[in-house]
Order: structure tokens, then sequence, then C-alpha cells
């Protein structure tokens, strides 16, 4: 017999935005996750997570997140049915045998030479929820292109090649076109404790969005290509920037 125990939170909010299965068969599902969710349990959140959600609304308590992507993003997460296969999938992206793409909305700079591979070094930063630019060796690598321009924003197709904490979100910062409304970078901004501080923030999404990935299946041999349903808009920025 097996015993399942959740770490009871009193004072958990219950996030308003749903996630979306785009995919599933014996080997895997594919969700798409919301802005504000945690792909799984940590601090204050347990039950209001993507895991702990699919876990309920599929019945499969041996499903296990693949990746992950911060709370702030939106889009794809993938989660492995069996656990015989679950270092199958996690091992490709460990060895980057996976093609993934995000979209963020950002400033326009014109003195930067787009598109770029920008390469940086990231360490842990000064708290445990940031990490910093030093110089050194890079460790970090992502292609940047501009996919439209309005005015002093752009749209932006980001590429990683490789995979550290808040990659995306820290080289955007650094090149001076930080992504908008991240409330960790440039700077770190007061955590919600109330449910008004919290609707402040629910108004105001990371734009940020975990948009395609693709990739061998490890199991079946097919090609694999999954794409998000979030998408940004650059018309949306007036009252995003009021």
């Amino acid at each position: 017999q097996k015993l399942y125990y959740y770490r009871y939170i009193p004072n958990e909010w219950k996030n308003p935005f749903q996630e979306t299965i785009l995919y599933q068969d014996e080997w895997l599902v594919v969700a798409d996750k919301p802005h504000f969710l945690p792909v799984t349990p940590s601090g204050k959140y347990v039950r209001e997570t993507l895991l702990v959600r699919l876990k309920q609304k599929l019945g499969i308590e041996t499903l296990a997140p693949i990746h992950r992507i911060d709370r702030e993003t939106a889009g794809l997460v993938l989660f492995s049915v069996k656990p015989e296969g679950r270092d199958l999938y996690q091992r490709l992206f460990r060895e980057n045998f996976v093609s993934k793409h995000y979209e963020a909305l950002a400033p326009y700079r014109d003195d930067l030479s787009l598109p770029m591979r920008y390469k940086s070094r990231l360490v842990q930063g000064d708290s445990f929820m940031r990490m910093q630019t030093v110089p050194g060796k890079p460790n970090a690598e992502t292609e940047i292109r501009i996919l439209q321009r309005q005015e002093k924003w752009a749209h932006y197709r980001l590429k990683p090649v490789t995979g550290r904490k808040h990659q995306l979100r820290v080289q955007m910062c650094s090149l001076g076109i930080p992504i908008l409304n991240d409330r960790i970078y440039p700077q770190h901004l007061p955590e919600a404790v109330t449910p008004e501080m919290q609707m402040e923030e629910y108004r105001h999404p990371l734009q940020l969005v975990a948009k395609s990935i693709n990739f061998i299946d490890p199991v079946t041999g097919e090609t694999r290509f999954f794409e998000s349903l979030h998408s940004l808009d650059l018309g949306n920025l007036a009252s995003e920037t009021d």
C-alpha cells in the first residue's frame, strides 16, 4: 500500500488560471501551463501547482515533470507517465537533444545587432531567487531575434542553447532589455502578501512564453512537435505599460 502525503498550507490561494492538456499517451503528457502556476510543490505552493492539478485530473500518481519552467512563465511543460521512461525523456534535456523556443515582449534597442547568439556566465546571485552575470567562461547561451517591432517595444524569439536557471530573464536584462513585467530582474519586487497585491500581480503577467518544443521520442522514435496556445501581442502594451 502507498500513502501520499502533501504538506498542509492553510492559506494557499486559489490560482484562477487553468492549464490545458495538449497531448497524452501511455508515456507522455504535455501541458500548457498558465502564468503564476508553479510546476511542482515548493514553499507556499502545494495544491495549486501544475503537478498536483494534473495528478488529480488524470488520476496518474506516477506523473513526474521532465523539465521545469518558472512560476511566472506560461507555456509548455512535459511530464513522464511511467517511472521506467522518466530518465529516457529527462536525458533529452540533459544532453541538449531538445529544440525549444520562447517568445517575449521587451524594450527595443537599436544599438543591438540582432539576430545574435548571446553568451554569458551565470552564477547564483545574492539571494536564492536571483542569478547574476559574472566575468569568466560562458556557461549560458541563447539565440535572440526580433519577430516584430512597435515603437520602443519588440516581440522577441528566444532559443536557449543551454538551460540555466532564469537564463532568458537574466540575459535579456543584461542586454538592457528586461522582459516586460519581470518582478525579479532588474529589481526584485516584494512578494504578494495580500489578496489585493496578488490581484495586482495577476493583471501584469511576465511577458514570457515557452512557445514550442520538438524532439525525437526516445520510446517511439517519432518526431514530436508541440506548440503552446499562449500568445503575446504587442498591441496590448498600452495597458501593460500604463
